[in-house]
This record gives structure tokens, C-alpha cells and sequence, in this order.
């Protein structure tokens, strides 16, 4: 029998798992770091644009654009001000008197596009929303009326922009090397077996173009699905900065948003909030309203400045007064987002003002919100931000017993504010089930944490210990794992094989960190010397490596499995588990539990 004969064939991928693995060769490993990231080549976006016949359609889209920082940021650092007073006030009538406002917003600018979106698709119009990161399905980044864009119409739309600037960059270029002939002579060869390419490879096609990289050929497909599908409204958020980013395209959008600002891709936007304000402050377009919320002194400036400079009308939204919800709440959690939810009033009451729509208005009102600006804002739904799913498995036998609480937090800042929700949630629980006579559990804190190698677990695990500590919540346990998902492969919902060779070291530096950390707080001298594992023999055939405090897996599925294992067999213990310090992480586990 010929050597390979038994073997069985590979199973044919999926079309769509064959189109996330040619998105995914578009990314290029150059670290998100590299500073050459910053403006390179951005004028080829027009081209891009003009090969795939969106310049029209663009010019007509009628867009909200909105900048900001990703993740929390001190915003109110200057002198308490009257707003600041204000400020104080509305927030402690909704999450008590500990609430600080000088650390209230992270995630800022996918919350206000989320709300926005929410609040004008039920004023009735068809809506479009593009938005980045996604958790566990490129998909996400690419909202219709509020759902996902199907995997029929994805890969519609994916391979005809795939195919239409193949056609027009790599074909023409590559092929003219491979058989010695010149561009002029290559398009009629291409013309003549591919008549259908004609008017893209004779007017729109020049030797020196390459395929887009992973997040401009997102943006040009965001254009593509939005153009097709005909939307009334485009929500943009910006992917990195503002001036160059690839959704600054748009050259008249409807409104502008910049919502909170704080230090991040200082390697690429400036080490200062002045000049990362200068970036994010990219966005303005000559006489297009914009609207920002407060910021510090450094970074008002600059943006006020720039707006000046185009006939900008720049104007500061209110944060919400939470007594406009009628006794609702925010479908989005947490204190900071009442300053998003302003925000995203603003900008959705000007669009609505400037296409005409002047019978749903709220920017001239004080005391009452429009039932669709309301139902909008307490429907909005955003994954991986202050979100409590419960574990699928155990969930079936005994719900309740197996929680994750999911947000991203990743700067120290935001670790605060994650602490803050958790603990509210997990204490809220408590109450609802003392309210209700229900059966009191026992109940214990779990954290589930990576973060990336550039984040000093220094400045972020403190944060957090001591925010949770402060309200009484104490982790039993710490678990620390790698990734599944990397920067540099988009993954399908389908999870990969586990890598057996994976390098824990970074894992291993986290629980270190831990456990110093955690024998301070139990009143024990720092550490300077090796962990003391706690080794048995099924820790050493999984890989886990078990100290007092903590514990690392080799992979994130084998850390789920402890837990489930650990929830079924202590049935009168409900497992309340914080996946926190990265939205890869919460991605990763939002798919494993979603399964």
C-alpha cells in the first residue's frame, strides 16, 4: 500500500474560514508600535476608493465620525468647575457617594457610537455602524439596524473588494514582472481574458499600488457593505488617532465627535495630550459641527484651536442627567457611560437637525428625552464592556453557579473603574437575592487575567486589588493565561488548536506580581526570591503551575475546564470570575463560553 494511502483527507476549510485567512495576509507583523504606522502613504486610500467605485457613494453617506481614546482616561483634572460639581452630584445620586469624576470614561468612543447607533435606528432609520475591535468575530465590526452582518452578505461583499483590487494591484504588477512585459501590454492580455475588469484596468490601476493593509481594506469593505446596503446613517469610529486613520476618508460628514482623551499609542500620537488632541482633532472638517465632552485644560486647547481654524462650531456636550431615564437605566454600565450617552445625544440630535429631521429633536429640550432617544440608550448592546454572561455548561444544571464578568480594561485607570463595576455587580447580586428570598449562596471571586507584554502589571494589578479591596471583594484565586487569539491572525469563531509549546513566561512574571501583591495586602514582607509551587501530579500532567495565591495554565481552555470543575463540584458555591486586563482575553472566553 503507497505511505499515505490510510491517511484521511483534511477537511475542506469553510468559505468563510477561507476569507478570514485572506484577510489575516493582510496583516503584516510589524509591531502596532512601529512608528512608521503613523500617515503611511495615506493618500493611496483615494485610490483604493476610486478602484472600487465608492467615491460617489461615499461623498453621499451621511456620517457621524467619532474619535476618542480606547480605554479609560483621567478627563477632569483641572479645577472643579461648576460641570464638575454637577458632575459629582448626578453621578453619586446613581452609584453612592464614592464615585470619583475625575476617573469616569474608558471605552469611550465604541460606547458613544454604539449609543448613537441604537438611538437613531430606533428613530426609525437603517443603520450602519463600523466599530473596532472585534471580540470574537470580524463580523461584529460591521453592524446593520444593530445585528452583525451576515456571513451570506459578508462574503459577498469581502471577495468583490478582494477581487477588485487584486485585480487592480497585484495582477497588473506582478504579472508584468513574471513574464517580462510592460503594464500597457499586460492590461490588454487582461482585458482580453477578463473583459468584465475593463473599466477598473484601464483607468484605475498604476504599477506602484499595493494591496491595503488588514485595517484600511476593513474600512474600504465598511464603505462597500454601507454603499450597497444603502444605510441613512453611518456611525464611523475611528480605528487609531484621527488625522491619518483610514475612516478620515469621509470629507463631509454630518457631525463630529471627539469624546474622551488620555495618553495611549503615545508612540504614535504624541507623547503629550496637546498633541494627541492635535490628532484626534484630525477629524474636523471646514464649518462641520462637532462636539467633544470636558477635557483637560492641555488638550481643550488644542482641539478649540483647530476647530477655530476650520469654522468649526465646537461645543461641549452635558453628561445625561440620569433622571431623564424615567427611573431606566443606562443598557450600558457603569458611571462613565452617562458622559458617552451625552455625548451620543449630541451628535444624534445635530444629524438629525442637518438631513431635515426636525420632528425628533432633543438639543433644545431640558426636562424630558424623546421615547426613542430613551428606548435607544437603554437597548444599546456592546460585547466585552461591563458584560456578565453566564458559563453555558453549568448553566444548564444549576444557572447562576458559573459567572464570567467581562470588560477589557487594560490601563490602570480603567482597572479602577472595572474594579468599581465588579464590585457593585457582584454586591448588587447579593442584595436582589436578600430582596427576593431567594436561596443565599456562598459565593467566591475569581480573577482571569493577561495582558499584553507593552502593560506594566506593576501599575494595573495594584488598581484593581486595592479598588475590589475597598469595597470588601477579595479573589480567592488569580488565574493567568495566554491568549488564544494573536494580533496577527483573525481568527473564525472556530478555536484553534491549542499550541503545546507556548512560552509562559510573561504568565509567570504576571504571578509573581500576584502573589507579591497579595502578601502585602496580607501583611507579609515583598518577595524577592523564587514562587513556591504547589506541585501535584495532575498539575504536572496538565502544565498548571499552582502557587498559594494563583495559578498559570498553559491555555485559556484549560483554565475553563478548572473552573467548571471546580463550580460542579462545590454545587452551594456560585463562581463569580472577573476576565479583565485585555479584549482579546475577553473575546477568547466569550467564545469558549458561547459555544
Amino acid at each position: 500500500m503507497a505511505e499515505g494511502e490510510n491517511e484521511s483527507p483534511r477537511p475542506r476549510a469553510s468559505p468563510y474560514d477561507e476569507a478570514v485567512d485572506a484577510l489575516s495576509s493582510l496583516i503584516t507583523k510589524r509591531s502596532r508600535a512601529d512608528k512608521s504606522n503613523k500617515g503611511d502613504r495615506f493618500d493611496i486610500l483615494y485610490d483604493y476608493i476610486k478602484m472600487l467605485d465608492l467615491e460617489e457613494p461615499i461623498s453621499k453617506m451621511k456620517v457621524i465620525h467619532v474619535a476618542g481614546t480606547k480605554g479609560k482616561c483621567n478627563v477632569l483634572s483641572s479645577s472643579r468647575t461648576t460641570f464638575l460639581t454637577y458632575l459629582e452630584i448626578t453621578l453619586n445620586s446613581v452609584y453612592g457617594s464614592d464615585t470619583d469624576p475625575s476617573s469616569i470614561t474608558r471605552f469611550t468612543k465604541g460606547s458613544t457610537c454604539t449609543f448613537a447607533e441604537s438611538i437613531l435606528r430606533n428613530c426609525g432609520f437603517h443603520t450602519g455602524l463600523f466599530t473596532s475591535p472585534h471580540l470574537i468575530d470580524v463580523r461584529e465590526r460591521f453592524r446593520l439596524d444593530g445585528m452583525d452582518i451576515c456571513q451570506e452578505k459578508f462574503l459577498a461583499y469581502f471577495w468583490w473588494c478582494w477581487h477588485t483590487l487584486k485585480a487592480c494591484t497585484f495582477i497588473p504588477l506582478f504579472c508584468c514582472l513574471l513574464v517580462n512585459m510592460d503594464s500597457a501590454k499586460m492590461r490588454q492580455v487582461l482585458l482580453k481574458e477578463w473583459p468584465e475588469c475593463g473599466t477598473v484596468l484601464e483607468e484605475k490601476t498604476s504599477d506602484d499600488i499595493p494591496m491595503p493593509g488588514y485595517f484600511r481594506f476593513l474600512v474600504l469593505l465598511a464603505f462597500k457593505i454601507f454603499a450597497a446596503e444603502q444605510v441613512d446613517v453611518v456611525i464611523l469610529e475611528v480605528g487609531l488617532g484621527g488625522k491619518f486613520d483610514p475612516t478620515n476618508v469621509v470629507q463631509t460628514p454630518i457631525v463630529c465627535g471627539i469624546s474622551s482623551l488620555g495618553y495611549d499609542h503615545m508612540e504614535i500620537l504624541g507623547n503629550t495630550l496637546g498633541e494627541i488632541a492635535g490628532e484626534k482633532a484630525g477629524i474636523f472638517k471646514q464649518g462641520v459641527p462637532a462636539f467633544t465632552v470636558p477635557q483637560p485644560d492641555e488638550a481643550m486647547c488644542v482641539l478649540e484651536e483647530k476647530a477655530s481654524q476650520l469654522d468649526v462650531k465646537l461645543q461641549v456636550a452635558p453628561l445625561l442627567d440620569a433622571t431623564l431615564l424615567n427611573g431606566l437605566h443606562l443598557a450600558l454600565d457603569g458611571e462613565h457611560q452617562y458622559l458617552n450617552a451625552g455625548l451620543a445625544i449630541a451628535l444624534c440630535s445635530t444629524w438629525l437637525q442637518r438631513t431635515g429631521h426636525n420632528e425628533i429633536n432633543y438639543l433644545d429640550q431640558t426636562n424630558s428625552l424623546p421615547e426613542q432617544f430613551l428606548k435607544g440608550l437603554t437597548t444599546a448592546t456592546l460585547q466585552g464592556r461591563a458584560q456578565i454572561v453566564p458559563d453555558r455548561l453549568i448553566g444548564a444544571e444549576s444557572p447562576g453557579d458559573l459567572l464570567y464578568y467581562l470588560d477589557g480594561a487594560h490601563s490602570p485607570e480603567s482597572m479602577e473603574v472595572c474594579g468599581k463595576w465588579f464590585s457593585h455587580a457582584i454586591t448588587g447580586e447579593s442584595r436582589q437575592q436578600n430582596a427576593s428570598n431567594q436561596r443565599q449562596e456562598n459565593s467566591t471571586q475569581i480573577l482571569l487575567f493577561n495582558c499584553m507584554s507593552v502593560r506594566d502589571p506593576q501599575l494595573l494589578l495594584p488598581r484593581l486589588i486595592n479598588t475590589c479591596a475597598n469595597h470588601g471583594v477579595h479573589f480567592q484565586k488569580a488565574l493567568f493565561v495566554p491568549n488564544i487569539s494573536v494580533y496577527y491572525k483573525v481568527l473564525s469563531s472556530a478555536l484553534p488548536p491549542t499550541d503545546s509549546q507556548v512560552d509562559l513566561s510573561w504568565q509567570l512574571t504576571l504571578q509573581n506580581v500576584w502573589e507579591n501583591l497579595i502578601g502585602i495586602e496580607k501583611g507579609r514582607d515583598a518577595r524577592d526570591g523564587d514562587l513556591v509551587y504547589e506541585e501535584n501530579d495532575k498539575s504536572k500532567e496538565s502544565g498548571v503551575r499552582s502557587c498559594e495565591n494563583s495559578m498559570v495554565f498553559p491555555s485559556l481552555p484549560i483554565a475553563i475546564k478548572w473552573l467548571r470543575d471546580s463550580a460542579q463540584q462545590n454545587k452551594s458555591v456560585c463562581f463569580q470570575v472577573l476576565v479583565t486586563g485585555s479584549l482579546h482575553l475577553v473575546g477568547d472566553v466569550l467564545r469558549l463560553v458561547k459555544k
